[in-house]
């Protein structure tokens, strides 16, 4: 069986049966959790499209396009400096709080099959208590770059905001209340990412490519892609689908961790990217999840005879922790 069938397989049959082979990724009106009217017909928008396909483009998102703008700026600034300014801030040398800069082969998410052909550069937050720890610490600014700060910490809060409402959104398409996750907030995980990815020609295997087949460790993803293109989802016939940039919109898709609390009713998908444009490509993409102690066991409105639970208790920061320990050599003892 190879990877792909693997990976339908997995969903068993009785779940199998239930998905669509989607041949396009929904687009989502966000405008209700703004408006405050509309919200049920977004719940269940939402459920079609995180039950078959795990992704979801939102519009009505409430972000200022500006303000992509200018991060989409200040990315291509940095990527632009000289390699020695960038290895300067490599993210080796921030220990656990993993932000800094990441060179070309420096992450993999498919070794053993593919090289992932982009450079990355990662920020977040200083926790509340000043503490360094896993995912929380100082960023390593570019000296060279004074806007390069003030744009990125203004974009990362605008997606930890938008993060809360889909949370919100994401509760209502479970039939919970609204603010049913609101507890697990409270200092969430919020890892913000800027990649560039090189033009390359058109691959003839996956050995290499942007990003390789993969699935989010997390709870939600919200990217910004540039018009580029080369993200490519797959659907339930196991055949890749383009996800072509739409204008105004984020890409939204779900990660290992809300598969789990959901009890596999809403799909953490494979994704990959595969840069054939001809042009540099650029995407800003906001990993998010809720508080590093918060332990997920699967929803009881997700548990059925049909569908028993699937998954032991885990905790949220620790899935996530050892899955970039195993990607990270530097990270390997600690």
């Amino acid at each position: 069986m190879n990877d792909q069938a693997a990976f339908v397989d997995r969903l068993g049959d009785s779940l199998r049966a239930k998905r669509l082979p989607l041949d396009a990724i929904p687009v989502i009106d966000m405008s209700p959790m703004l408006a405050r009217k509309g919200k049920p017909r977004m719940a269940r928008d939402i459920h079609a499209a995180l039950a078959n396909i795990g992704f979801m483009y939102v519009r009505g998102h409430g972000v200022d396009q500006a303000l992509i703008d200018d991060a989409y700026r200040v990315a291509a600034a940095f990527f632009a400096l000289p390699q020695a300014d960038k290895d300067a801030l490599n993210i080796e040398k921030s220990g656990v709080a993993l932000h800094g800069y990441t060179p070309f082969f420096g992450e993999n998410n498919d070794p053993g099959r593919s090289v992932d052909y982009k450079e990355i550069f990662d920020l977040g937050r200083t926790a509340a208590d000043g503490q360094v720890r896993p995912f929380f610490g100082p960023t390593p600014w570019p000296p060279q770059l004074p806007e390069f700060r003030q744009v990125m910490e203004r974009y990362h809060a605008a997606m930890l905001a938008l993060a809360r409402r889909l949370m919100g959104a994401l509760a209502l398409s479970l039939g919970l209340p609204e603010d049913h996750f609101a507890p697990m907030m409270q200092e969430p995980i919020g890892i913000q990412r800027l990649l560039h990815y090189p033009p390359q020609g058109r691959a003839e295997d996956d050995s290499l490519i942007g990003i390789g087949a993969h699935t989010d460790y997390g709870c939600l993803t919200i990217l910004s892609q540039d018009d580029a293109g080369g993200l490519q989802v797959m659907n339930r016939d196991g055949d890749w689908i383009d996800a072509p940039p739409i204008a105004g919109t984020f890409v939204v898709n779900i990660g290992d961790m809300l598969q789990r609390l959901t009890n596999d009713v809403y799909l953490a998908n494979l994704h990959r990217v595969i840069n054939v444009s001809g042009r540099q490509r650029y995407s800003i993409p906001c990993f998010f999840d809720v508080d590093y102690d918060t332990v997920f066991t699967p929803l009881a409105g997700c548990v059925t005879a049909d569908n028993p639970a699937r998954y032991e208790p885990l905790v949220c920061g620790q899935h996530k922790w050892a899955r970039y320990k195993a990607a990270y050599p530097h990270l390997h003892d600690s």
